[in-house]
C-alpha cells in the first residue's frame, strides 16, 4: 500500500507581506504624478468650453450681424434672446443645445463691448485674480 502525500498549495505569509510592499512602494511612486491632474483637467475642460461657446457666439454674429447684448447674455445662444438688439436671422435651433458651466460649478462671464466681446471663467476659486487653478481663463488668452 501506497501512501498519497498531498501537496499543499497556498501563498506563505511572507509572500504575502512581500507583494503588500511592492504594491506600496508603486503606489507611493506612481499616486503623487496622478493626483495633481485632476485640477489640470478642469482648467483644459474651461479652456474648450470656452472655445466652444466663442465659435457659437461667431456663428449667432454671422446670422444676426452682431453679438448677443451682455444684457441678452450667453442664454442667447440657447434660446431666442428678447430685447435689444433683436436677432433678425436666429438660427431656430439655437447656437448651443445647452450653455455649459465651467468645471467648476460656475456661469461663464460674458461681456458685449459693441465689436468684440469678453468670455472668460473665474477659475476654481470662483472669483476675480488669483493664481494656477484659481486664475481666470480668458478666451482673449487661448
Amino acid at each position: 500500500m501506497k501512501v498519497k502525500h498531498r501537496t499543499q498549495s497556498g501563498f506563505t505569509l511572507i509572500e504575502i507581506l512581500v507583494v503588500i510592499v511592492i504594491i506600496g512602494i508603486i503606489a507611493g511612486l506612481i499616486v503623487p504624478n496622478v493626483v495633481g491632474r485632476d485640477d489640470q483637467a478642469k482648467v483644459t475642460a474651461a479652456q474648450s468650453d470656452i472655445r466652444a461657446i466663442a465659435n457659437a457666439l461667431e456663428m449667432y454674429r454671422l446670422d444676426n450681424n452682431h453679438y448677443p447684448s451682455t444684457e441678452q447674455g450667453l442664454e442667447a445662444l440657447a434660446s431666442r434672446p428678447s430685447g435689444f438688439p433683436e436677432p433678425r436671422n436666429y438660427n431656430e435651433q439655437g447656437y448651443l443645445r445647452r450653455l455649459p458651466r465651467d468645471p467648476w460649478g460656475n456661469e461663464f462671464i460674458y461681456i458685449n463691448s459693441g465689436r468684440s466681446f469678453e468670455l472668460y471663467s473665474l477659475g476654481a476659486d470662483g472669483s476675480e485674480g488669483g493664481e494656477g487653478v484659481d486664475a481666470e481663463i480668458h478666451y482673449r488668452d487661448l
